[in-house]
């Protein structure tokens, strides 16, 4: 089976929503390709190696949380940029990127799927367009979190520990580079708080307010999202789909 392209952006924007989100880039089909859709591949970033692996799957799209452009590039199509889009174009491969609206998806989004992956059920939202998530856990303490928490990666994570005996009775996470999250997962009433990435100021923080922090990798965190919605999409509408992933230590 087959999908014509703009029917195809119509289901994910009905399913993502994405005119509910201020977001720092365009969130829909970013690059035209062929009109007919029958084979998409997911991943995490439109990276030349994702796009190159798409090539050899015969992929007629790509669905991405990263995509290609952001507020505040200059708009030269040159270097990295103009070899990414001259790939797609060559093989006429469309590209889909939603950001914000993939993280806040509340079943299938990155922030959803993460608290799957980790067996907790996310109860309430907080922060910056109600983003982060916030669930009730059961863990003796920030130590055993985060050796739970690299189990499920597949990777070592950072912790920065607010209170090395504190149980960890109330959790919060939002996925990716969501460290400027942590005071309003404070606030919320956290005992401690996942992201993708640390910065200077969260270490000051967790040690003087007595929440945890743990830096569990922007792609690590990030992977799950991506794949639960082109799953549920192929399936609805009969395409092929194949998750894609370029492995990433950031």
């Amino acid at each position: 089976m087959s999908i014509e392209r703009n029917h195809l952006l119509s289901v994910f924007n009905g399913l993502l929503q994405p005119e509910r989100f201020k977001d720092y880039g365009p969130n829909g089909l970013q690059v035209e390709g062929k009109s007919e859709i029958r084979r998409i591949v997911s991943g995490v970033t439109a990276s030349r190696a994702l796009i190159e692996a798409a090539i050899d799957a015969k992929a007629d799209a790509i669905f991405v949380h990263h995509g290609l452009f952001w507020k505040g590039m200059d708009g030269r199509i040159t270097g990295w940029l103009k070899e990414r889009i001259r790939l797609l174009m060559a093989h006429d491969i469309n590209l889909f990127a939603y950001h914000l609206p993939l993280d806040a998806h509340p079943e299938l989004g990155n922030n959803a799927q993460l608290g799957v992956k980790l067996g907790v059920q996310g109860q309430a939202a907080f922060g910056d367009q109600n983003l982060g998530w916030l669930a009730d856990v059961d863990f003796a303490n920030a130590t055993a979190l985060t050796e739970h928490v690299q189990t499920v990666l597949g990777r070592k994570a950072t912790l920065v520990s607010g209170d090395v005996q504190k149980p960890v009775r109330k959790l919060a996470w939002c996925t990716g580079g969501a460290q400027g999250f942590f005071e309003s997962a404070i606030a919320a009433g956290a005992d401690a708080y996942i992201t993708g990435e640390i910065s200077e100021p969260q270490m000051h923080l967790a040690r003087e307010m007595g929440v945890s922090f743990i830096a569990a990798g922007h792609h690590a965190t990030e992977r799950y999202g991506a794949p639960a919605v082109v799953a549920h999409v192929a399936s609805e509408c009969g395409l092929e789909h194949q998750f894609i992933e370029i492995d990433n230590p950031a």
